[in-house]
């Protein structure tokens, strides 16, 4: 893959990127969702105004925190294609962001494969969140997961990003 087909790729994957932030933000200001407030315990930490749907409180915690996923990659991609672009710039730093900018665009490619074989495995709705050598999943299930249920995550994040280190939190 030479620097064109790759610029063409990441070009596809940044407008992607900012359809999807642009959706969620049109399709949140036709809702009234509520107040909800996102931590990042094991336990079910969410705090929902009292006008906001039962139902409502998983869905939330996970589009929320897919948009803010997506909205920082998106900046940070942008960040790194200004140093890379910048003539000014050492060719060692526009290296180090070339390489970066490629290691954040396979760390999303691997969350999102993650996430739809995930959910070809009967998991309602799933986030996974990779920072380094971690992986971290968040399942929505209204039941503690058996052992059996967390090897099959702890396969899936191994068999499609090589990561042994997979933290799994649940969210009901």
């Amino acid at each position: 893959m030479n620097k064109k087909q790759a610029g063409v790729i990441l070009a596809l994957l940044a407008l992607i990127v900012c359809a999807g932030v642009l959706a969620a933000k049109v399709n949140s200001s036709m809702q009234d969702l509520g107040t909800i407030s996102i931590t990042d315990d094991v336990s079910d930490n969410t705090t929902v105004n009292k006008d906001s749907k039962e139902g409502e409180v998983g869905y939330d915690f996970f589009y929320e925190a897919k948009s803010v996923r997506d909205k920082k990659s998106a900046e940070t991609l942008e960040y790194l294609a200004e140093i890379i672009d910048n003539e000014n710039v050492s060719q060692l730093d526009r290296d180090t962001a070339a390489k970066q900018k490629i290691a954040l665009v396979m760390d999303q490619e691997n969350e999102t494969k993650i996430e739809l074989a995930l959910k070809g495995k009967g998991f309602e709705e799933i986030l996974c969140l990779i920072e380094n050598d971690k992986a971290r999943i968040f399942v929505k299930n209204t039941e503690e997961l058996t052992e059996s249920q967390r090897k099959q995550i702890q396969e899936v994040v191994m068999s499609v990003a090589k990561i042994k280190n997979v933290e799994i939190e649940l969210k009901k």
